[in-house]
């Protein structure tokens, strides 16, 4: 197969959740023994660098960038207010883009075009008019399900008020086009049964994350006491549960465990977290190698009040035996019982008891994680997905010969 696969930001390195699944997939495509083109969009947060990329990896993607500019327009942004459209879909509309697209298009015959994420959408129709091959959506996550959770949570009346607009207006774009494609792989089973029930006719795949367990961990030493948070905080429901879990839990697991240490991580770490004098906080930001500094703390903290599909970053701790304290929202998705390989909290109390018990109940806390390394060792294995991903493509193939 001959497959392109449209990126709305650089898959590589896989430095966040995103690009971890968009690599993933690309390197199932590349054992497939598929010939894979990608085509990424960039931007001010996502930019591409000197010495990003690998030798080997523009060999075997054949890797092309057109700049986005993604920063907030004011006017832009009241225009899609105005006209009832997503803004959040309309940023991704860019005429040097979908120049390139048509070249690309021109110059190969695709199986099928990989769209990663709704927001590349609007190029449907450049792909339908300029060949002939099968558009298939790789959703990450229901997107206008994370800003409407948002808009309950938020405080600011004006704010909120919008929030819900911009909810409004991505939820009628994301079902108004399930039919567009033909075929939809689904991160995640609640994200599929969402899609099928919302009306989708079309192929519809669960293909989710997959990894493997690097090699080091076993010889990195692990923190006592250490409670860990990495994601990119340029993603809103990261800097709201952080936000939330600081103010409303942190104060107390200090108070019934001062021994505890909590270190954040993650690109894009905001001012106000940087300025921040939590007891025994560490901010780091941006770090150099995410395993490394994963299986070198004991407990991951995932205090996530809206979101959707599933978090990478879980799927990532728990594959190197991490204990997972998360909600109901951020566990969507995952294959998990509760008490057996990861555990929920949904309030406060639930978060600082749940911190508590591993604490103070070592052999407790590690036979979470050893059991957490062998659901992702049986659910998330990268042959699985690969298996998963080939029949899919397969299906979305042969439909109508």
């Amino acid at each position: 197969m001959t497959i392109l696969q449209l990126c709305n930001k650089p898959p590589y390195p896989p430095v966040d959740g995103g690009t971890m699944a968009m690599n993933s997939i690309t390197q199932c495509l590349l054992k497939m023994g598929c010939k894979v083109k990608v085509l990424s969009a960039y931007s001010h947060k996502h930019p591409f660098l000197p010495n990003q990329f690998t030798e080997e990896y523009i060999k075997n993607t054949q890797l092309e960038g057109v700049y986005f500019n993604l920063k907030i327009n004011p006017l832009r942004a009241l225009f899609c207010l105005l006209a009832g459209e997503s803004y959040h879909v309309n940023r991704f509309v860019n005429k040097e883009f979908e120049k390139k697209l048509i070249e690309i298009l021109h110059e190969d015959n695709y199986d099928i075009v990989h769209l990663e994420s709704l927001f590349l959408t609007p190029y449907v129709p450049v792909i339908r008019k300029h060949s002939k091959c099968k558009v298939v959506l790789r959703s990450h996550n229901v997107e206008h399900l994370i800003w409407e959770r948002i808009a309950k949570s938020t405080k600011n009346v004006f704010k909120r008020w919008y929030i819900k607009k911009l909810a409004a207006s991505l939820r009628q774009y994301e079902l108004g086009n399930l039919n567009t494609y033909d075929g939809i792989a689904c991160i995640s089973n609640p994200n599929a049964d969402f899609f099928r029930k919302a009306g989708c006719e079309k192929i519809i795949a669960v293909v989710p994350f997959g990894l493997g367990t690097p090699d080091f961990v076993e010889s990195v030493e692990e923190e006592e006491n250490s409670l860990f948070h990495i994601g990119s905080m340029d993603w809103a429901p990261n800097i709201e549960g952080i936000q939330w879990f600081l103010k409303n839990v942190w104060t107390k697991v200090h108070t019934r465990s001062p021994q505890a240490k909590l270190y954040l991580a993650g690109r894009e770490m905001p001012l106000e977290l940087l300025k921040s004098d939590y007891p025994n906080v560490k901010i780091l930001g941006e770090i150099p190698d995410a395993m490394y500094f994963i299986a070198s703390k004991q407990i991951n903290i995932v205090p996530l009040l809206s979101g959707s599909g599933i978090r990478v970053k879980i799927i990532e701790a728990m594959s190197v035996g991490k204990t997972v304290i998360t909600t109901t929202i951020g566990a969507e998705g995952i294959n998990y019982t509760n008490k057996k390989n990861i555990l929920i909290a949904n309030t406060p109390d639930e978060f600082v008891n749940c911190i508590e018990q591993c604490l103070t109940n070592k052999k407790f806390c590690s036979e979470i994680g050893e059991r957490a390394q062998e659901l992702v060792s049986t659910e998330y294995n990268n042959n699985k997905i690969m298996s998963q991903l080939r029949k899919f493509y397969e299906q979305v193939l042969h439909k109508g010969k």
